[in-house]
């Protein structure tokens, strides 16, 4: 069974801005080169089909960071990472929205961006409005849109595209009942079809309706593989 996600020593680091001026030894020390941060180190992992895996840790533990290299927003600085698709993400509430576009100009930009046609994602709009369930505030600007709502129309484009690997991050909360209960059903219609979940958060309660294997991320590196009820054990224990 070919795996969806393969990750083997995968590191991700981040360089600062050197033109800013220094407020620390520290900061001094990055501007000058000699400190580099990463966001995740070292990290080997293998999703396959049918899987649902959360990522726990506390902030800054790389959950984020592990996530965003899944989806292809970073690039790994060292060792190697394949995914299969296709891919459909929620790394934020606000990711690929342009706030001054409608959302029915921003359906049409993420489904091409997805990979659509721009007749296949025409098509879809309708669709994507019923889906979404904002009425009119389809034709608004999205940035007169509550969380609640920019949520809605990315989980909306999210449905459409059928995806083989889901991603999610820090979503959860931003949702209200009725579109949380979408969420985790389209999460677990997804593993159903043979793809695979991987959900990032503190919501440890939404993680665990969705996600039965977990990992522990604590500064940059991957502490523990297991199953959900186990690892979150040992993170809280910590």
């Amino acid at each position: 069974m070919t795996a969806l996600v393969s990750a083997r020593g995968v590191g991700v680091r981040f360089l600062f801005d050197r033109q800013r001026r220094p407020t620390s030894k520290a900061a001094a020390a990055i501007r000058r080169g000699t400190v580099t941060e990463w966001g995740i180190r070292g990290v080997n992992l293998t999703v396959s089909p049918g899987e649902s895996v959360a990522l726990v840790g506390g902030n800054g533990a790389g959950k984020t960071t592990l996530l965003r290299v899944v989806a292809g927003v970073y690039v790994a600085d060292e060792g190697s990472i394949a995914v299969g698709g296709p891919v459909a993400s929620l790394l934020s509430v606000n990711a690929g929205l342009m706030p001054t576009l409608t959302g029915r100009e921003n359906c049409l930009l993420l489904g091409v961006i997805a990979g659509l046609t721009r007749g296949q994602a025409r098509a879809a709009l309708d669709e994507l409005k019923e889906t979404s369930q904002l009425g009119e505030a389809f034709e608004r600007q999205v940035s007169s849109y509550s969380q609640g709502m920019r949520a809605r129309l990315g989980l909306g484009v999210m449905e459409r595209l059928r995806p083989r690997l889901l991603l999610l991050d820090e979503v959860h909360q931003a949702l209200d009942h009725e579109f949380r209960g979408e969420l985790e059903s389209r999460a677990r219609s997804t593993i159903a079809a043979g793809g695979a979940v991987m959900a990032a958060g503190h919501d440890l309660e939404a993680l665990a309706s969705i996600c039965e294997r977990a990992l522990l991320l604590e500064r940059g590196r991957l502490c523990r593989v297991g199953p959900f009820d186990e690892v979150v054990e040992d993170y809280l224990g910590t």
